[in-house]
């Protein structure tokens, strides 16, 4: 070993021998078999859909409408739209209204996750590829 060879201080790799078959660039992980990619016949479980399904938006949606309603009922007392006892029964059957469409939203949500985890834990099975 010549002394460009040695390590310095700055330097916590040693030069790579290029003949070396395991040869990696200095700062560079050395892959294993393969080179990092999978071995034939290896299935990858689907990614598990963190995001909320189209119908969880709606409800989210509906419940914000339901919300804003709520708010705009004073400007609805105003205009005479309303009258002081009907915008009170419209108020609690607008905030019922919209906490059911949350709840119901995240509970799609809740479900939609939990179905794409199971079927993302059961791929390399579906197809036969396990040994279950």
């Amino acid at each position: 070993m010549t002394q460009l060879d040695q390590p310095t201080a700055t330097d916590t790799h040693p030069t790579p021998d290029p003949a070396h078959p395991n040869h990696a660039h200095p700062g560079h992980a050395r892959l294993g078999p393969g080179h990092g990619r999978p071995e034939p016949g290896h299935v990858h479980p689907a990614p598990v859909d963190n995001a909320p399904p189209t119908r969880s938006k709606v409800a989210g949606a509906l419940a914000a409408l339901a919300c804003a309603a709520c708010c705009a009922l004073p400007l609805l007392i105003a205009a005479g739209v309303l009258t002081g006892a009907g915008a009170a029964i419209v108020e609690r059957t607008l905030l019922a209204v919209s906490a059911g469409l949350v709840a119901a939203g995240l509970g799609m949500w809740w479900l939609h996750r939990r179905r794409s985890a199971r079927r993302a834990a059961a791929g390399g099975c579906a197809d036969g590829g396990c040994a279950c």
